[in-house]
C-alpha cells in the first residue's frame, strides 16, 4: 500500500518523537529487544528494519510497516514504547506523559488509535514535565497546626506500644489538616502503619514506622514489592521517623527505578513549621525522584531550592 504525503509528514514527525526512545541497535551484551531493530524483530517484521542512520532507519521502518505490514503498525508502536520505558527508566530519564501524548497525536494523524497508549490510568502513571496542578489548602488553621506540632513533639515521651497508636492518630489528623484524608483507615501492626491516599489523581500506598533505628534497605525493598504488586500507577510513601540508613539511600538511588518516596521525622517537623505544605512536599519529592531516581530528598533541601 502506497502512503500519501500526509502520512509521510506524520511519519517524519513521529520518527523525531521516537528518536530518543531507544538505540538503533542493541548493546552487544544487552537485551536485543531494547533497540528499534529488536522491536521490529519482536513484532514479526524484522525484515523491514534496514538499519543505517538512526533517524532514517526509524522513518524507513515506520514507512515500510505502513506499506507492507499495516496490521503490525500498532503492535510495533506498543513494542517500542514498552521497550523504551525500560530503557529510559534505567537511564534515569523516564518517559514523560507529554511525550506519549505527542506520539498519540502523530499516530492518530496516520489513522490509528492505540487504546493502551490512551488509557487514562497509564497516562496518569507517567511523570509530567509541567508543574503539578493541585488545589492546595491555603487556609490551614494555625491553631490546629500548633496543636499538631505540640502533639508530635509529645509522642517522643511515650513508650513504644502507646506511641504506635498515638502516631496513627497523629497521622490521621495531619493528613486531614492538609486535605489528604486517606480513603481507608490506617491499619497498625506493631509500630508499622499502613494506609493510602490520592493526590493529583495519583494513588499512594503508605507505610509508616516510628522506630529508634533508621529504616534499612530490606524494609524498603519489601514495601517497594508491595507497591509493585498493585496497579502500575500506584506509588509508595514511606514515613520513617528516624530516617533511612545510608546504604538504603544509596541502594535505591542506583538500583532499579524507584516507585517510592521517603519522609522522615524532620520532614514532618518542617511541614508543621510551615516550610512546605504536606501536598507540596509530596509533589516535590515525587518530582525529584523522577529526575534523579533518589527516593528521599529532605523537605529542608526542597524548600531551599
Amino acid at each position: 500500500m502506497a502512503i500519501n504525503l500526509k502520512d509521510t509528514q506524520a511519519i517524519t514527525t513521529l520518527s523525531g518523537l521516537l528518536y530518543d526512545f531507544l538505540p538503533a541497535n542493541p548493546h552487544p551484551y544487552g537485551d536485543p529487544t531494547i533497540s528499534f531493530g529488536g522491536c521490529a524483530k519482536k513484532s514479526g517484521i524484522g525484515n523491514l528494519y534496514q538499519g543505517g542512520s538512526k533517524k532514517i532507519a526509524i522513518s524507513t521502518l515506520l514507512q515500510n510497516t505502513l506499506e507492507h505490514a499495516k496490521g503490525k503498525f500498532c503492535i510495533l508502536m506498543l513494542t517500542i514504547v514498552q521497550a523504551a520505558m525500560v530503557y529510559r527508566n534505567n537511564k534515569g530519564n523516564p518517559i514523560l506523559r507529554e511525550e506519549i501524548m505527542a506520539i498519540n497525536k502523530s499516530i492518530q494523524d496516520i489513522g490509528f488509535k492505540i487504546p493502551e497508549l490512551w488509557d487514562p490510568a497509564f497516562l496518569r502513571s507517567l511523570m509530567s514535565s509541567e508543574p503539578e496542578k493541585v488545589e492546595i489548602k491555603k487556609e490551614t488553621n494555625p491553631e490546629l497546626i500548633a496543636r499538631l506540632k505540640s502533639e508530635y513533639i509529645s509522642l517522643t515521651s511515650l513508650d513504644a506500644h502507646k506511641r504506635g497508636y498515638a502516631f496513627q492518630d497523629f497521622l490521621v489528623k495531619l493528613f486531614d489538616a492538609f486535605a489528604l484524608q486517606p480513603k481507608k483507615s490506617f491499619r497498625i501492626i506493631g509500630e508499622e502503619i499502613d494506609g493510602s491516599f490520592d493526590l493529583n489523581q495519583d494513588t499512594y500506598l503508605m507505610e509508616a514506622k516510628w522506630h529508634a533505628e533508621q529504616t534499612p534497605e530490606a524494609d524498603l525493598l519489601i514495601f517497594s514489592g508491595k507497591v509493585s504488586g498493585k496497579a502500575i500507577w500506584s506509588r509508595g510513601l514511606f514515613i520513617s521517623y528516624s530516617g533511612f540508613t545510608q546504604q538504603a539511600l544509596k541502594a535505591f538511588a542506583i538500583g532499579k527505578p524507584t516507585n517510592l518516596i521517603g519522609t522522615d521525622g524532620q520532614d514532618i517537623f518542617f511541614i508543621l513549621e510551615g516550610r512546605m505544605t504536606l501536598q507540596e512536599a509530596i509533589i516535590a519529592k515525587a518530582r525529584r525522584a523522577a529526575e534523579t531516581n533518589s527516593f528521599f530528598t529532605s523537605v529542608f533541601e526542597l524548600a531551599n531550592h
